[in-house]
């Protein structure tokens, strides 16, 4: 349950933030920032609070090097789901929301990663113990 939290999270970090729909906070802001300046600083410095946490937590736990192959991975997916017909690469919308979703597996995993590792190793990391 806790890695699909984390990653219903930053899936919805990355949505909000930009999605193929209206309601996001791009679309938003190229409308708004003249009438609405304060929020519009508001909204923007917490989505940035929110990217800080789990960029930080990312390249903390599996580096760019792993970022890039879990995003890899993800891409070897897609590609092999469109290989058998699976997928259609057509709609530019639904290329959108897949970009969205692999990158939110990316800050999934590496937010989840000390405790996918310690669930599949048995061992802790210094930074889990208690001092």
């Amino acid at each position: 349950m806790g890695f699909i939290l984390r990653w219903f999270v930053a899936f919805f970090l990355l949505t909000a933030t930009f999605n193929p729909t209206e309601w996001n906070y791009a679309k938003w802001l190229s409308v708004n920032y003249a009438q609405e300046t304060p929020m519009a600083v508001l909204l923007g410095l917490l989505l940035s609070v929110g990217y800080i946490i789990y960029l930080r937590a990312t390249v903390r736990s599996i580096g760019a090097f792993g970022m890039f192959l879990v995003l890899a991975i993800v891409a070897a997916l897609l590609w092999v789901l469109y290989d058998y017909g699976l997928l259609s690469l057509e709609n530019q919308d639904v290329n959108v929301w897949l970009g969205l979703f692999a990158l939110s597996v990316v800050l999934g995993i590496g937010l989840s990663w000390s405790l996918i590792r310690r669930m599949l190793s048995g061992q802790a990391d210094v930074d889990d113990l208690d001092e």
